[in-house]
């Protein structure tokens, strides 16, 4: 197809040729003529999110046109311009698009239920949403499935998270998965997509939870912020009655003597910021009689010279601190580092797992 060498449709709104000569056109035809220039001039069209059948027609059209002079493509041009100039607001299409463009403003309980509803194909390529999913979530997916749809499953991912998630699963179920990938070839597109709207369906098929953080977090946090006194005789009662979950709790847990593993040396100076300066300086004092010498010194040592000096010398003019109250002044520290660390202004180093294999 030969096109004229108008560049922009600003050049086109402003010329006088008179519309007639597109007047014999369908729109099918203005269509074709309008994608054809729009890709002449280099841009960008996402015919994919069309549906089907009408990429199927816009492919048809354009494969049955040879030939389209100036005049007319000026005109079909002056048309299109002058229908988008008397567009004033755009919807989105379809109830995936509507739950896109109100974002988080629904409640969850709501927005699960219109994607339900919506179903998996209306909210775009399904592939997409399994790619997007956690590798938490696709690694039991993956276990639950037949070797030939793991083998599309892990094709479809990207290498580097192909690989991630091979990592998490056992030896041998890796091994059949990576081979079932070499039978893959003649899998037709058709299945793919099926695949892919079926593995969709079932990470979207999924309770909405009334809780951000799970159980084993919540209760660390609460016992985060306790005296542990109270915190020893908690985690007493849960071995108890649930030891793996008292053993979780456990590691999910931050406390003053935590801080010299978790803390990075230079978060320390914007923690201590965080904290009221008698505080601060009950809970270094009352450190070294609780067997936390190394956390007092660790602080110590990760800030300024001058400041580390005047605190030791308030620490010394303390004198002896009592233990309920000195251990209120260090929840106040660990407190003032998980508010920074929630906030994304500082980061602790996660603690390793004992059982975790090198």
């Amino acid at each position: 197809m030969t096109m004229g060498s108008p560049t922009s449709l600003a050049q086109i709104e402003g010329s006088t040729a008179p519309l007639r000569p597109a007047a014999h056109l369908t729109r099918r035809q203005k269509a074709a003529i309008i994608v054809r220039f729009l890709l002449k001039e280099g841009a960008e069209l996402r015919l994919a999110d069309l549906p089907e059948p009408l990429q199927e027609s816009l492919t048809t059209q354009m494969g049955a046109m040879r030939y389209v002079d100036r005049e007319t493509l000026i005109a079909v041009l002056g048309e299109f311009a002058s229908e988008l100039e008397a567009m004033g607001l755009i919807f989105p299409h379809g109830v995936a698009g509507a739950l896109s463009e109100l974002g988080g403003r629904l409640s969850p309980q709501t927005a699960s239920r219109l994607r339900k509803e919506a179903g998996v194909r209306q909210m775009g390529d399904p592939w997409d949403q399994v790619r997007k999913a956690e590798l938490s979530e696709l690694a039991p997916l993956i276990q639950a499935e037949c070797t030939e749809v793991a083998a599309v499953l892990l094709s479809k991912l990207e290498v580097t998270r192909a690989a991630e998630l091979l990592g998490k699963l056992p030896g041998e179920t890796a091994r059949r998965i990576t081979y079932a990938v070499s039978q893959t070839e003649a899998v037709n597109p058709v299945a793919v997509e099926r695949i892919g709207m079926a593995l969709a369906a079932q990470l979207a098929d999924k309770p909405v939870m009334a809780f951000a953080d799970g159980p084993v977090e919540r209760v660390g946090a609460i016992l985060n912020s306790s005296l542990s006194s109270l915190r020893d005789d908690v985690l007493s009662g849960l071995e108890e009655e649930d030891r793996d979950f008292a053993e979780q709790v456990r590691k999910a847990i931050f406390t003053f003597a935590h801080i010299p593993e978790r803390l990075g040396t230079a978060d320390v100076p914007r923690v201590l910021r965080e904290v009221d300066q008698t505080r601060l300086v009950t809970a270094l004092a009352a450190a070294g009689p609780a067997g936390l010498d190394n956390v007092a010194e660790f602080l110590l040592s990760n800030m300024s010279k001058r400041m580390s000096e005047n605190l030791r010398e308030a620490m010394q003019e303390m004198g002896t601190v009592r233990p309920r109250t000195g251990e209120e002044a260090m929840t106040e520290v660990i407190n003032a580092i998980r508010r920074l660390d929630a906030a994304g202004e500082i980061s602790l180093v996660t603690p390793q797992d004992d059982d975790e294999e090198d």
